[in-house]
């Protein structure tokens, strides 16, 4: 991001629906299914992608707009799998409720009472509407009715949908005024690495590498592995609407511990004087990735391009820049002298062939991301000869507890010191 980028935010709500209309929204949202699954049969089937919005439009139950709306997301998802994914095209025969998607003042309306509340319209069917007050926490209500009276947010698209069987709405919106630091005016640069059950950040200032931390997060990759099994189940039992509903949970789950785990990185960079957030760009990975049928469906279901457009989007409302750099050798090569072997890396052990300096191997590569974005801001590399010792936090939940707790140094074997807790 540069300085020239207005900021975008997706604010949540509950519905108070009115008039005991939530059965009219949930049709709509399962007529919004309908549209999805349609909308994908017709793209399998070679239709050309221009012509289906108004072919859907035409059986459609819906609101034009919204209509096009749902079916521009259904080819979206299409489009990602041509893109990305090796593992099948979307299915067009889901059943269950599907988000309605619509422009402002076209699909849905917001207008502010004198009371100080939030009132909806959301057009669930042709000449039948949804309406009700919004509900949820005051933050994001402040930046949804400042954005009502002001010309410094405007209001973009939004969904509503059943989450727990609960009617919410997301609204986008955008403010036009507060933009992101430009990333030239930077004093640190804070190397990403992201993995499979961990992230490893290392600050890298003009000093030398100021602190590194390792957050563990190895639920998700368990709870990957556990609705895997339990889909494979129902799969085999012939329970297609059980598998849909499993795939949701596991959505939930992984996007709620990734949010928490970006909101982390933020906190932990904003202590460092100017930081920019430095990713790898890993647009390519999956091109590369074949080591057989299971290890495949692991590193294919990586979550780092979630966690990085998490990341990106909360540290631009800290006006933190963030960046992209090459991966390549970057899990491979000693941060000290500079060797790369493939070799050195073993696990989460990192021991250099030439030089014998051993460290963890996910510190030791967002060390090498972090001096691979100090050089693309033009600085010059400051000498690596000591590295402060690696800390580390673990995500654990307890009841409503859900914060990091320090866990013992991986390389050294000490228990890691000075490790302050940050809050979701």
């Amino acid at each position: 991001m540069t300085g020239s980028q207005a900021l975008v935010k997706t604010l949540d709500f509950q519905l108070d629906i009115q008039n005991d209309n939530e059965s009219l929204l949930r049709g709509a949202t399962l007529e919004a299914r309908s549209v999805y699954n349609e909308t994908i049969r017709l793209a399998k089937d070679g239709v050309d992608w221009d012509t289906i919005s108004d072919r859907v439009a035409d059986d459609a139950n819906l609101v034009k707009n919204t209509t096009q709306r749902v079916v521009a997301k259904a080819l979206g998802a299409m489009e990602n799998y041509y893109e990305y994914d090796d593992f099948g095209q979307p299915s067009h025969t889901k059943d269950g409720v599907y988000p309605l998607r619509a422009n402002y003042e076209e699909g849905y309306n917001l207008s502010l009472t004198d009371d100080g509340d939030v009132t909806f319209r959301i057009s669930a069917k042709p000449y039948k509407h949804v309406t009700g007050v919004l509900k949820g926490n005051d933050a994001h209500l402040n930046i949804l009715k400042t954005a009502l009276e002001s010309d410094e947010w405007t209001i973009g698209t939004a969904e509503a949908l059943f989450h727990d069987n609960t009617a919410e709405l997301h609204v986008n919106v955008t403010n036009t005024e507060q933009t992101v630091r430009n990333k030239q005016d930077s004093r640190t640069v804070v190397g990403v690495d992201v993995n499979e059950d961990n992230v490893a950040l290392t600050a890298l200032s003009a000093d030398g590498v100021e602190d590194t931390l390792v957050i563990d997060f190895p639920e998700i990759k368990f709870e990957r592995h556990r609705y895997f099994t339990m889909r494979k189940r129902v799969q085999n039992a012939e329970k297609p609407s059980m598998h849909d509903t499993l795939e949701g949970r596991e959505e939930r789950f992984v996007c709620d511990r990734l949010h928490k785990v970006s909101r982390h990185i933020v906190e932990w960079s904003r202590q460092f004087e100017k930081p920019c957030i430095v990713f790898e760009d890993l647009k390519e990975i999956r091109d590369s990735i074949d080591y057989g049928t299971r290890m495949n469906r692991r590193l294919h279901h990586l979550p780092f391009r979630t966690l990085q457009h998490y990341t990106s989007y909360k540290a631009a409302f800290e006006e933190i820049p963030t960046t992209w750099i090459n991966p390549e050798y970057t899990s491979q090569r000693c941060p000290l002298c500079g060797h790369t072997e493939r070799a050195n890396r073993n696990k989460k052990r990192f021991k250099c062939r030439d030089c014998e300096h051993q460290d963890h191997s996910d510190r030791g590569a967002s060390i090498n991301i972090a001096v691979k974005g100090s050089k693309k801001l033009d600085w010059n590399v400051p000498a690596l000869n000591n590295l402060p010792q690696v800390r580390k936090v673990r995500r654990q939940a307890s009841g409503a507890v859900d914060a990091p707790t320090v866990t013992h140094d991986t390389a050294t074997g000490h228990l890691a010191d000075g490790v302050a807790g940050v809050s979701d």
